[in-house]
């Protein structure tokens, strides 16, 4: 197969099998059966969704960029399209596998499966779009699959709660991005990146109206703080499998879509890039601190999201503002660290919230206290979520501190008084983080157990593997941080390119 049909299929796939895998589990539902074909019908796509992915992602490799044209649609993959390709590709698989233990029991499962399918591939596509318009598109049709799997259980108040205010803040968001679209569109007669940037080769005030609507509307997504607001709740709402795809992926895919929307407009690196940097101090001082007071497992992770979230603008801040692809490299790094540690998180989070409640029939929140003890009876997967708490927290030799230290390598080396207290303002929030890291490990290993550990259900095979399989990544990919340069080199060179205007997506 072509590079060219396999960029093709592996966009249409996903969404094309997502209403498949629906039928597949309903029919046999509605018969009395279970909607286990459902299951393995994704895992099927997703296994060929891969096999699409390293053909166009050769091509990708050799020549920096595989641009398609479909009808007047314009897509193109580059590095930063690979990069985040494979870690959704890689996430929703594994939660995919977990999944099918944890949701067996629930009502809707056929759903599940398929819009999980679904966000898989619409955040495929917003990483290979090439205007801003279509850029828009791929990421309102991935808002819309992460609603419904936020209010799964929609029988529970929670959650319906969670899932009206996600929508409520990501349409008003949408509405602002759908705003500087068409004041783009009125200044420069184009949403195609190198036609804006031709049309608008000084500074236009417009430009810098439409950025700012640009990052409100997709910073909703990326939560930023201040409008970060609706992300503890829908964390700690959906299936665990949900939350680790919307910390590991979904907010990261929200901060490509306004890289790349920035990307587009010309001749405004230097504010950008001071307004990324702003963003990113403000995020992870936010996030810290409200996470140091949560009582729930689930929303500590989430606000922790929103440090991380800090750590990787403050990376590409510096390859924006100062054209360091270092700084880039090093924010992709920790977009993918970020994926495998907090998707390792959320899911073992959720292995113990299924065994200790949902095998029992309750949705009632997996709290700190329920974990004391917890190692005793479930050693492997304290152990998973030991590792993946203080690979967050940076601890060295795992994966979380090599693209910290990574990202702040390349902070010094712009040489900018500021920039360089904004590393070391970084490097005291990743040890104040170890301020609630640390006491959940603690309490798994130095505990008596408590009521709930002790009254628990064993976690299963399919939930354990997903697991050891990710917490062998940390570790490898904490001692051996090279063996990422190969995504992370490409992906760092598409995004400096794209604000530099050589080396664009489709060039």
């Amino acid at each position: 197969m072509s590079p060219l049909n396999a960029l093709t299929w592996l966009l249409v796939l996903p969404l094309a099998s997502s209403p498949v895998i629906y039928l597949a589990g309903r029919i046999p539902v509605r018969r009395g059966g279970s909607a286990a074909p459902a299951r393995w019908l994704a895992l099927l796509v997703m296994v060929v969704t891969g096999w699409l992915l390293y053909v166009s992602g050769q091509q990708v490799l050799a020549d920096g960029a595989l641009p398609l044209t479909i009808g007047k649609v314009a897509l193109s993959m580059d590095g930063v399209s690979l990069l985040l390709g494979v870690t959704v590709l890689a996430l929703t698989f594994l939660v995919t596998v977990f999944s099918i233990p944890y949701m067996a029991e629930e009502t809707g499962e056929e759903k599940y499966y398929a819009l999980l399918t679904a966000m898989m591939g619409t955040m495929i596509g917003l990483g290979c779009a090439h205007d801003l318009f279509n850029l828009w598109v791929w990421f309102e049709a991935m808002a819309i699959t992460s609603y419904m799997l936020v209010a799964f259980y929609r029988q529970q108040r929670g959650a319906l709660e969670a899932g009206i205010k996600y929508l409520v803040q990501s349409a008003v968001g949408s509405v602002f991005v759908l705003l500087g679209i068409a004041i783009v569109f009125a200044t420069t007669g184009s949403l195609d990146p190198h036609e804006i940037r031709a049309a608008a080769t000084t500074l236009d005030p417009m430009m810098l109206v439409a950025g700012a609507l640009f990052l409100i509307g997709f910073g909703v997504k990326t939560a930023l703080v201040p409008l970060h607001t609706w992300l503890p709740d829908a964390h700690s709402q959906a299936p665990s499998g949900i939350s680790a795809m919307l910390s590991g992926v979904v907010i990261e895919a929200g901060l490509v879509a306004l890289l790349r929307s920035l990307g587009c407009l010309p001749a405004a690196s230097a504010s950008w890039g001071g307004l990324i940097l702003a963003f990113g101090a403000a995020s992870m001082i936010v996030g810290n601190l409200m996470a140091l007071r949560q009582t729930q497992v689930k929303r500590l992770l989430a606000y922790s999201s929103v440090s991380h979230i800090g750590y990787m603008l403050l990376g590409f801040g510096v390859a924006v503002g100062f054209s360091l692809p270092h700084g880039a490299a090093g924010g992709f790094f920790h977009l993918i660290n970020h994926g495998l540690m907090k998707g390792l998180a959320f899911l073992a989070a959720g292995a113990f919230l299924y065994s200790l409640h949902v095998s029992k029939g309750s949705h009632a929140p997996l709290m700190v206290d329920d974990l004391n003890g917890a190692a005793n009876r479930y050693p492997m997967t304290a152990i998973a979520f030991s590792v993946a708490v203080l690979a967050l927290g940076g601890l060295p030799p795992l994966a979380g501190f090599m693209s910290k230290w990574a990202i702040m390598v390349a902070g010094f080396e712009t040489h900018n008084r500021t920039v360089e207290a904004l590393v070391v303002f970084a490097a005291l929030n990743s040890v104040l983080s170890l301020g609630y890291y640390a006491p959940l490990v603690n309490r798994m290993y130095r505990h008596e157990p408590s009521p709930a550990v002790r009254d628990g259900k064993p976690i299963g095979f399919l939930m354990g593997a997903p697991l050891m399989v990710m917490m062998l990544a940390v570790i490898v990919i904490g001692f051996w941080p090279g063996a990422m340069d190969w995504i992370t080199g490409p992906a760092a060179s598409s995004l400096v390119g794209m604000f530099t205007g050589h080396g664009m997506v489709g060039n």
